[in-house]
């Protein structure tokens, strides 16, 4: 069989304009059968985590990327020989010991041409990146290539060594990367931030996953370098050892790790993004409400009993929902968008009602789609359904897009209300704070009352301090006097 017989699958664009994804978890290891159609992997956009299928049949040769890998679409992923059980024979060895044949491979050094088209130093085959090279006499061999690897390092700040001779013995220690990888894994802004700090990334020991270096790495190796200096004229070995012991007696003071780095990707990072480009993009204006509630929860507990909702969910977001669906069509100019290229606003006759869900990979917006055209009972079983995919980590990312209006739900919390910030490319944003038993003046007494407070973000090029202020008159009267949504609707 040839190489030709093997195909590569590459990370799809699972979404609109998505460039990378998170390998979550493999279905299949080398010399496993796959067919067409079947889920090989799940991975995880910066929107919805996505099951992959294979797109023909054949026998898996080899995973290019661990679990927990981030991604960019067009990659390959996976290695799969379509001829049969033959081609995935030789997938094991090639995995498992690349770095002992390696040393003697070294004349192949026309094959990294050969290699996927990805980005520089990032996602490049497993062969490639094994391969062990010669340290000092593969430079005269490959001068040019030499000189365009230390281009890319960022400049090698190699030179001062040579002079250095105390310093050799250190030197093996402190570059083991070399000794595993043709170059370095680091993506590109990584390799800018070590030009930038005079590092070169051949010395740099990674930490990220399957080899990639990171921003903390670069940083860590920067940091050491004025250390030596000093270190180096001072041949006795007592005055490098003075230095060090302050460090390590604080260390052992202050305990082994103060700070903990969690790397943004996926849904955390796309929020962030998003959440960003919102805040400084749409001017927020936010109005509060606080509202005597205790009629609405009484028709909660009634619709509950009612067998038209009979195996639906029942709870007060759901009427609050529907009071927010009759104030849009009370006001249907906020239920609107901005168009910045053609300086337009575009009025939206139906509302895809976005509600904020937590989930364990961050805060997701899923959206239930012509929501003013459903039914209680049919508004009740959207709820819940949106839910329960929220909180498996099965929402799609189309169920994402096309929100108009939010509600957000921070009264689960037991959070008073907020100020929200708007999904970008909505015009408005809903909070709704916990339900609590108040003292509140009711019909000329003080009794206590369930008591809520709303708070109404939008985005002030769209809507007008009156219009949002009766939008959010409107949801509050609804809630106050259920009754409202009969004479509204």
């Amino acid at each position: 069989m040839t190489d030709s017989s093997v195909r590569e699958f590459k990370m799809p664009d699972v979404g609109e304009g998505l460039t990378e994804a998170e390998i979550l978890k493999w279905y299949v290891q080398p010399g496993d059968t796959v067919t067409d159609g079947q889920i090989v992997c799940e991975v995880e956009t910066a929107k919805a985590a996505v099951e992959l299928p294979i797109p023909y049949d054949g026998v898996v040769r080899e995973l290019h990327f661990p679990e927990g890998t981030t991604v960019d679409v067009g990659t390959s992923i996976i290695a799969v020989a379509v001829g049969g059980a033959a081609d995935a024979a030789p997938a094991a060895p090639a995995a498992e010991a690349p770095a002992e044949a390696a040393p003697a491979e070294e004349a192949e050094e026309p094959k990294p041409a050969a290699r996927q088209p990805v980005l520089v130093g990032y996602g490049v085959s497993t062969a490639a990146t094994r391969r062990r090279p010669r340290k000092s006499a593969a430079a005269p061999a490959a001068p040019a290539a030499a000189a365009v690897q230390a281009e890319l390092n960022g400049g090698a700040p190699v030179a001062p060594a040579a002079p250095a001779a105390p310093a050799a013995p250190a030197a093996p220690a402190a570059a083991p990367a070399p000794v595993t990888r043709e170059r370095p894994l680091a993506k590109p802004p990584v390799r800018k931030l070590a030009k930038d700090l005079g590092v070169d990334l051949a010395s740099v020991v990674p930490s990220g996953p399957d080899g990639i270096i990171t921003r903390e790495d670069v940083h860590a190796a920067a940091a050491p370098a004025a250390a030596p200096a000093p270190a180096a004229p001072a041949g006795p070995a007592p005055v490098p050892a003075a230095a060090p012991a302050p460090a390590a007696a604080s260390v052992a003071e202050h305990g082994p790790a103060r700070e903990t780095r969690v790397p943004v990707k996926g849904v955390r990072k796309a929020t962030a993004a998003a959440m960003v480009g919102s805040a400084f993009t749409a001017p927020h204006v936010t109005e509060f409400v606080t509202v005597d509630v205790t009629r609405t929860m009484k028709l909660v507990e009634e619709l509950k009993q009612d067998k038209e909702f009979t195996g639906l969910r029942v709870n007060p977001l759901l009427l609050i929902a529907k009071a927010l669906l009759v104030a849009i069509r009370r006001n249907p100019e906020v239920n609107a968008s901005w168009d910045e290229a053609a300086q337009e606003i575009v009025v939206k006759h139906y509302v895809n009602l976005g509600i904020a869900a937590a989930t364990p990979r961050g805060l997701i917006v899923p959206n239930i789609k012509d929501a003013h055209t459903r039914t209680l009972p049919e508004l009740a079983g959207a709820l819940g359904e949106l839910v329960a995919t929220a909180r498996e980590g099965r929402t799609s990312p189309a169920a994402m897009q096309g929100g108009t209006v939010t509600i957000t739900n921070v009264g689960v919390f037991g959070v008073d209300t907020g100020t929200p910030i708007l999904n970008p490319g909505e015009s408005a944003i809903l909070a709704v704070g916990a339900i609590k038993l108040q003292p509140w003046v009711h019909k000329g007494k003080v009794k206590p009352r369930r008591v809520t407070t709303l708070a109404l973000s939008f985005d002030h090029r769209l809507v007008d301090g009156e219009l949002g202020s009766k939008v959010l008159a409107d949801v509050a009267a609804v809630l106050e006097q259920p009754k409202r949504l009969l004479t509204w609707a």
